[in-house]
């Protein structure tokens, strides 16, 4: 039967066909200065169909590199593979950093929903005969090839990466490789989002005014604030760390800091959000993908090409550590415990006694506190303070682009330059926490640096925090913890932007895990040299500069509590060596189990039910497993690393050109600790660390 065509039925069509061909934004070229992403256009209906496409666009690159019919070379196979899915690299690194910054619960379902498909692709590469053939050709011939260093790197990273990867394996092993690692990718998934739906889960409503003896106005203010934005009346304290921390540290009310103490450390341990099933999971797949691949545990696997090496390097690192650690943090939760007693309190000090204890021994006996500090670390400062810090150093300007769309209204965007005007990066921060951000300070990339065709792609940068909000009547001011941390997160930053080079694995932060930290945990450093305090620690109402006496009591409280600070994260990496360096996974329960790891070092009884692994989501949704430990690894690093800015001037720009040139914008063309003795002239001294601590 034949219709009649209407206007109606035209327009319609019209508007239809419009729609179907409207550009998706995460796949289109942006008109914003430098190509800055469009944030602002970016709609979550638009993630999963980005997704196929660049799916089905990524794996096309791939069967043109497998179809050819030249022989294997290193352009048309390993640099190819390099580049290989450039939208399904665009697509994925904007989705998975915003799915960790500002999520909702139906990006989190499609998070779920493109997971197998994401894993499927990244088996139909790895398991790709035809594709590992043509590599291997090229790698046998290698030393003929009159490759340079960053080609030779890549090569042999490319090889390692499918042989470590299931390359080798039969058709049945390949098959249940990637069974076991889809399976694991969804678990890691539901583990973080766990984790956010826990810590939200939880909040403690105050409504009388006795119930906030103790607090300080700044904690006080803030929970207020909390209340309101939840349309709660008097004030409210949640599991976040701007607002757990300072409760714990401040309150008077031990029945309170108890109850908030237990639900931060019960969080996703059992009920709607348990994470134990999934912590067992988790540890099993890895151990199964692991002996799949012929290693006998999966911290085998994953060292193998991290600076340790092997499990028993990193166990014996710990285990000195604690050695020499552990008998000093006794020493000074027996101190806390006697500054108790002797200020009237009757009773063995539990876990959530310590920080409230300590910080009154510390404020009593360094004359220090939050509350003194805090008005001297207004954060627009101290954002301009680590600005001009790296222009000291590296010769970087900052400048905010209102311009640059961003994903969230609290996001500040700036265009990063050299001394010589050359566009460095594009850098975001965000600060302050919301429902829809994980906890946690970190850093990552929308877009590493890379040069392709002569091309060159410059880095898009974000550093991500939690810290206290502005109030109505305050703004944002920092504990001393904060600014630390900002100038941790900030050499992530600096890693990243400086990058330089050609091949996106082996530029920025694309180095081993246990190096990663050393730029990052070098920056903490300035944060106790008065020379760069006096530049920028001001009074945020007087304008007053911090009093040389308050930067006397900063340095000299540097190392209050370290033995304790020490063990505790020694801790951290116990526990995640633990869950990764047996050949058979723990089948007690996660709870037990962390408690029996915990007993040789334990400072204070365990608690029923209160444990830190179910919601440990750097080692069981992030890319820490088996290398937590890593922290203190480069903290052994960064201590012998600043001690040539210390010997040579803490803004020396030669030192400084030195580190810029053998360690930032390296990457990871050459082994690590070659990297290092580059920069150092030797071998890191472990010494140092527990110098810079007061330990030794």
């Amino acid at each position: 039967m034949k219709t009649k065509t209407t206007l109606a039925a035209v327009l319609m069509t019209v508007l239809f066909t419009s729609c179907t061909m409207k550009e998706n934004p995460l796949l289109s070229e942006s008109d914003n200065p430098f190509g800055a992403y469009a944030f602002d256009k970016i709609k979550v209906e638009d993630y999963k169909p980005a997704f196929e496409k660049a799916i089905g666009s990524a794996k096309a690159d791939i069967a043109a590199i497998v179809e050819c019919t030249d022989e294997p070379t290193f352009e048309n196979t390993v640099e190819a593979l390099e580049f290989a899915g450039r939208d399904l690299s665009r697509v994925s690194s904007i989705f998975y950093a915003l799915n960790s910054a500002c999520t909702s619960p139906e990006m989190q379902k499609v998070a779920e929903e493109i997971s197998p498909a994401m894993t499927e692709y990244s088996m139909s590469i790895i398991l790709n005969e035809k594709l590992f053939a043509r590599i291997k050709a090229v790698y046998e011939k290698k030393e003929s090839l009159n490759l340079t260093r960053e080609q030779a790197k890549l090569l042999e990273d490319t090889f390692k990466s499918f042989s470590r990867n299931g390359a080798n394996l039969d058709s049945a092993q390949k098959a249940e490789y990637a069974r076991v690692s889809e399976e694991l990718s969804l678990a890691t998934l539901k583990f973080g989002q766990n984790s956010l739906a826990a810590t939200n889960a939880f909040t403690l409503n105050l409504t009388d005014e006795a119930d906030l003896e103790g607090l300080p106005d700044f904690v006080k203010e803030a929970a207020e604030s909390e209340a309101v934005s939840r349309n709660e009346e008097g004030w409210t304290i949640t599991l976040n760390a701007p607002s757990y921390g300072p409760f714990l540290k401040y309150s008077t009310r031990r029945d309170l800091r108890e109850k908030i103490w237990k639900a931060y450390n019960s969080q996703a341990v059992g009920g709607e959000f348990d994470n134990c099933p999934l912590i067992l999971k988790i540890a099993q797949l890895r151990t199964r993908e692991a002996n799949i691949l012929g290693y006998p545990t999966y911290a085998a696997y994953a060292l193998e090409e991290r600076m340790a090496k092997n499990q028993e390097t990193v166990n014996a690192f710990l285990s000195d550590l604690m050695e020499k650690s552990l008998p000093a943090a006794a020493a000074e939760v027996a101190t806390i415990q006697k500054y108790a007693e002797e200020h009237g309190f009757s009773d063995k000090l539990q876990s959530w006694d310590f920080s409230y204890w300590a910080n009154r021994y510390k404020e009593e006996n360094y004359s220090i506190s939050d509350e003194l500090l805090k008005p001297y670390f207004l954060l627009d400062n101290v954002q301009a303070a680590i600005f001009d810090l790296a222009g000291r150093l590296y010769g970087l300007k900052f400048i905010q682009r209102d311009d640059i769309p961003v994903y969230h209204p609290d996001v500040r965007a700036f265009e990063v330059t050299d001394e010589n005007g050359r566009f460095m990066a594009l850098f975001y921060l965000d600060f302050f926490p919301r429902d829809n951000k994980r906890s946690g300070a970190w850093m990552t990339t929308f877009r590493d640096q890379s040069i392709r065709g002569g091309v060159e792609e410059r880095p898009f940068v974000t550093v991500v925090t939690n810290f206290t909000k502005p109030t109505e009547n305050t703004p944002s001011l920092l504990t001393f913890d904060e600014v630390t941390t900002i100038l941790h997160e900030f050499g992530h930053a600096l890693h990243g932007m400086l990058a330089e080079g050609s091949y996106p694995s082996l530029t920025g932060t694309s180095v081993a895990r246990d190096f990663v930290e050393l730029p990052s945990q070098i920056m903490e450093n300035w944060a106790y040299e008065p020379e760069y305090l006096r530049t920028f620690a001001k009074h945020y109402q007087s304008g007053e500069v911090i009093p040389d006496e308050l930067i006397e009591k900063i340095v000299a409280a540097k190392n209050f509590n370290a033995g304790y600070a020490q063990v505790r994260q020694l801790n951290f990496g116990t526990i995640d060596m633990a869950w990764h360096s047996s050949p058979t996974v723990p089948s007690d329960d996660p709870v037990a189990f962390e408690q029996q790891v915990f007993a040789p070092s334990a400072l204070f009884p365990a608690v029923e039910g209160c444990v830190m692994t179910p919601s440990f989501t750097h080692i069981f949704s992030g890319g820490y497993a088996a290398g937590y430990y890593s922290y203190k690894w480069a903290e052994v690093l960064e201590a012998d690393a600043f001690s040539l800015f210390k010997e040579k001037g803490i803004f020396n720009r030669e030192v400084a050109d030195s580190f810029r040139r053998e360690i930032l914008s390296r990457g990871s063309i050459e082994e690590e600790a070659v990297i290092y003795r580059n920069f150092r002239g030797r071998d890191p001294q472990p010494e140092a660390l527990l110098e810079k601590l007061g330990l030794k």
